[in-house]
């Protein structure tokens, strides 16, 4: 099993990016639960207990993949995973819990495929942070945290 997380601030190709990869390597693609979560609630704004269940759902994906030592079975992209979630915890509520830092070091990716907001904004009922300082600010956070875990990660410009 392989797993590649394709992470990165909001509009930058994440989710086209992570489809097209599943595609051409005849690998699964794990969609972004927080995006279908927004979308179902109609609204970005998520509670400190609904970003936990986010949390936990993202978790629950990951240790639910059916384990192999071969990486050429299984090959996964996900469309943002752990990171991303711990980087909003700290972003909108300014704390992490404990068992979040936990599972972003449990469970990394392999590979991590970080988008660079070089694209423009484009606004989406699901996204809210379209101010390019904002979106620069994430990626920051996002490559420390990729590095913090000491993964290989590349940085994918449009």
């Amino acid at each position: 099993m392989y797993k590649v997380g394709i992470i990165g601030p909001e509009s930058t190709g994440k989710s086209v990016l992570a489809q097209d990869l599943a595609e051409q390597f005849k690998g699964t693609y794990v969609p972004e639960y927080a995006r279908e979560f927004v979308e179902r609630k109609g609204s970005t704004e998520v509670t400190y207990d609904e970003l936990c269940g986010i949390a936990r759902h993202q978790i629950e994906e990951i240790t639910s993949l059916p384990f192999t030592e071969e990486p050429e079975v299984g090959l996964y992209f996900f469309d943002t995973e752990l990171i991303v979630t711990k980087v909003w915890f700290e972003y909108a509520f300014g704390q992490v819990p404990e068992w979040m830092e936990e599972a972003v070091r449990r469970y990394p990716m392999d590979c991590y495929l970080l988008t660079y907001p070089d694209i423009p904004w484009i606004p989406d009922p699901a996204r809210s942070n379209g101010s390019e300082e904002i979106r620069l600010e994430l990626f920051d956070r996002y490559e420390r945290e990729i590095k913090d875990l000491d993964k290989p990660y590349f940085i994918i410009t449009h």
